[in-house]
């Protein structure tokens, strides 16, 4: 008779509000006023590249027929520099804006979320960075995602670039939104590559917290692992007939769970290893972290294998045998994936030398807020090694 784990303390957080419905964003301004009857001035967070698609015209519609004034604040690029955030809040003030709006992906998301602390308040950013150090409240908040990956409308957790290559991070409960809008209709114009290297990366935030050393939860898990149901079976569809909305909507749900999971029992090696990609070589986010997934599972599995072998019954379900033997199972499914989908599975193939590897091992190690959630110990000489491997 197996002798069920005692579940240890935990707490649990997210948003409070969630619309999961293909053309919601449309109905922008009704969901605004029904939550913040008072607001009138709002600040629409995006990216250039987006707001020429037209896809924020009807939201934006919906919030002036609602009676709101619209701003709107399209300077945001990937790994936003400190300096577009502050242009950002200026802009905010300069507005009186009483409303923030992030819709876009994983940096504008995180912008808004900084524009909604620090638009109100006389603290300054760099006295942000690190675990719990935001001080007093923010603006309201509603988040509106148009990729499938970061998760970051559920998250408390925001990262900003803040030397050339350096990034760091706010972890915060202030940076919860009050509203979460997980809308299809936003998602169908990515490319297929796009599509698979952010679904990828929401799959790593499931993996990662459902093994994470610290704060691993019952509730995390069971997120979890609904995610990776969800984005397995459908994230080569996405990447194959993109207009299919019932597909995106699918694996906009299967990114936000995952979200909701690695808010609460946070990523690790995989994460700390691929920003230092995304840092330096100016890789996307996602495939940073489809590159050296593989090697990490591998590294992770003489600590992590029962797990990955729970995992691999959702991603790999035809798996049998040993923890060891479904754990490889669960690392060729993902790679089948990636190879599936088209984008590239080695280091060289985005720019990177074996000249490189010693630079961004340094660089690794310096995610020491990541690499203490890991199953495994990673040393400075580990972390060289799993770059060697996906080179």
């Amino acid at each position: 008779m197996t002798v069920p784990s005692p579940i240890g303390a935990f707490s649990f957080s997210t948003v409070a509000h969630i619309v999961s419905e293909p053309g919601a964003a449309k109905r922008l301004g009704s969901i605004a006023a029904q939550h913040f009857p008072a607001v009138r001035r709002a600040l629409i967070v995006t990216d250039g590249g987006f707001l020429k698609t037209g896809l924020v015209d009807a939201p934006i519609a919906s919030l002036r027929e609602a009676g709101m004034h619209v701003s709107i604040y399209s300077d945001v690029v990937a790994d936003p520099p400190e300096a577009v955030v502050l242009s950002a809040v200026a802009e905010a003030r300069k507005n009186e804006t009483d409303l923030v709006i992030g819709l876009g992906g994983g940096s504008s998301m995180d912008v808004a979320k900084l524009i909604a602390v620090l638009a109100g308040s006389d603290q300054e950013l760099k006295t942000m960075y690190g675990i719990g150090n935001v001080k007093g409240s923010r603006l309201p908040l509603i988040q509106v995602p148009t990729t499938a990956g970061t998760g970051s409308e559920v998250t408390p957790i925001s990262i900003v670039t803040t030397g050339a290559t350096t990034k760091m991070g706010v972890v915060s409960p202030q940076l919860y939104a009050d509203v979460a809008i997980l809308d299809a209709e936003l998602t169908v114009g990515l490319p297929p590559k796009v599509t698979a290297a952010t679904g990828i990366d929401a799959m790593v935030h499931a993996i990662e917290a459902y093994t994470t050393k610290v704060k691993k939860n019952p509730l995390s898990d069971m997120l979890a692992r609904q995610a990776l149901k969800l984005l397995s079976t459908n994230i080569i569809a996405a990447c194959e007939d993109g207009k299919n909305l019932e597909v995106r909507q699918a694996m906009l749900l299967g990114a936000m769970l995952a979200g909701q999971s690695f808010a609460n029992a946070p990523c690790a090696a995989v994460h700390a290893l691929a920003y230092p990609i995304g840092g330096i070589f100016h890789v996307p986010h996602g495939l940073s972290n489809s590159l050296v997934l593989p090697h990490v599972l591998r590294f992770n599995a003489p600590n992590a294998a029962s797990l990955y072998a729970e995992l691999a019954d959702i991603i790999a379900p035809g798996a049998t045998g040993s923890d060891e033997a479904r754990t490889q199972a669960l690392i060729d499914q993902m790679d089948q994936i990636a190879r599936r989908t088209g984008i590239e599975t080695q280091l060289r193939q985005v720019g990177i030398a074996e000249s490189d590897l010693d630079r961004l091992a340094d660089d690794a190690m310096l995610q020491t807020r990541l690499l203490t959630n890991n199953p495994r110990e990673v040393t400075r000489n580990d972390a060289r090694a799993i770059y060697a491997a996906a080179l």
